[in-house]
């Protein structure tokens, strides 16, 4: 079903989305870290970033951002750790996938990419209904920005090979969830292929 749907799609109005590539989701030690698989995604999500300018296909980023103050936390707080502060190096994208002047960026407060942000003015402006998904957690972020974009309309693509979760486990279960409920799910070189078909 999945390959029947994607195969629908109009390749002019796809966007790749990475979410939350930043200091303290991915590098060792972070305080919500995705561990060596989430360092395993940078060469996938720096491919898929290749592939995308190639395609003109525009590359969005999406930056977690907290005060230092804790004070937009909400009840994040009871199940996190602080993280992605503001003034803070955990905030930064990693130095591997920074944004280059023709990437967008979208800061929210909150999991999904959507909430309170101008994520879907962005991507209407742009003409974008098919969305990409590279980055961070797999179960948290990503999910959310994703659970989103499908009640807004879009159609969510997940890379498997491009996200990391918080635990393999997790990582495993929400891609099994999403591909029941949320999108599609698709490892990143067969979506390129898939892609040259279209």
């Amino acid at each position: 079903m999945a390959i029947e749907r994607l195969k629908k799609i109009d390749p002019s109005k796809v966007a790749l989305v990475i979410i939350d590539m930043q200091n303290d989701f991915v590098i060792e030690g972070a305080p919500v870290e995705c561990g060596e698989p989430g360092r395993a995604t940078i060469p996938v999500i720096q491919k898929m970033k290749q592939w995308a300018y190639s395609k003109n296909v525009p590359v969005i980023y999406t930056q977690e951002c907290h005060r230092a103050d804790l004070s937009d936390f909400g009840m994040e707080a009871e199940h996190e750790p602080p993280h992605t502060l503001e003034g803070t190096p955990g905030i930064e994208i990693i130095n591997e996938l920074k944004p280059t002047k023709d990437d967008y960026l979208v800061r929210k407060r909150r999991y999904s990419a959507f909430f309170q942000t101008d994520f879907d003015m962005l991507l209407r402006g742009l003409g974008k209904q098919v969305l990409v998904f590279c980055g961070v957690c797999t179960n948290i972020c990503v999910y959310g920005s994703a659970l989103d974009g499908l009640q807004m309309g879009y159609h969510s693509v997940i890379l498997s090979d491009a996200v990391a979760g918080t635990s393999v486990k997790f990582h495993d279960l929400f891609l099994e969830h999403m591909e029941f409920l949320v999108g599609d799910v698709i490892d990143s070189k067969s979506f390129i292929d898939l892609y040259e078909t279209l």
